[in-house]
C-alpha cells in the first residue's frame, strides 16, 4: 500500500511486513504501514504541550522538536518543521487529489501529510497522525 516512491525504498530500519504488524498496535500498523489516517481528535497527543520530543511510533526516530507543534484546530497533532533529516516526503496522488505525503526517513513510516498553510516562520503545516507518533518528555 505505499506509495511508489516509498515501497521501492530501501530505509536504515527494516523489518518484514509480519514483523511490523507484530511490534505495535493495529491501528498504528494500519497508519504507519497502510497509509491509513486516524479519526481526527483522536489523539491524546493533540493535548501534549510539554518540553519533549515526538518520535516515530514504529522505530522511535525523533521527528518534531515540542516547540514546534501548535493547535491547528484540524484535529491532529500539527507542527511548522521537522528536526532536520528526520522526515522525507512523496507524492500522494490518492483519493483524488495531489498532495504531500510525509513519512519516517529512517523506517518509511507514514506520518500525515504537508501543507502550505501553518505559520511562521515556515509557513508549512505538518499534519500528522497522533497514532504514528509517541512523545518522550524532555527530563
Amino acid at each position: 500500500m505505499f506509495g511508489s516512491k516509498t515501497a521501492t525504498k530501501t530505509f536504515p530500519i527494516s523489518k518484514t511486513d509480519a514483523e511490523w504488524r507484530e511490534a505495535m498496535p493495529a491501528e498504528a500498523y494500519r497508519v504507519l504501514r497502510q497509509h491509513g489516517t486516524e479519526r481526527a481528535g483522536a489523539s491524546p497527543l493533540n493535548a501534549e504541550k510539554r518540553a519533549g520530543v515526538f518520535t516515530c511510533a514504529g522505530c522511535g526516530t525523533a521527528l518534531f522538536e515540542a516547540g514546534t507543534k501548535f493547535e491547528s484546530g484540524t484535529g491532529w497533532p500539527s507542527f511548522f518543521a521537522p528536526i532536520e533529516g528526520a522526515t522525507e516526503t512523496t507524492t500522494d496522488r490518492s483519493l483524488f487529489m495531489t498532495r504531500t505525503e510525509v513519512h519516517c526517513a529512517q523506517c518509511g513510516g507514514h506520518l500525515g501529510h504537508v501543507f502550505p498553510d501553518g505559520p511562521a516562520p515556515t509557513g508549512e503545516r505538518y499534519c500528522m497522525n497522533g497514532v504514528s507518533l509517541a512523545f518522550r518528555p524532555q527530563t
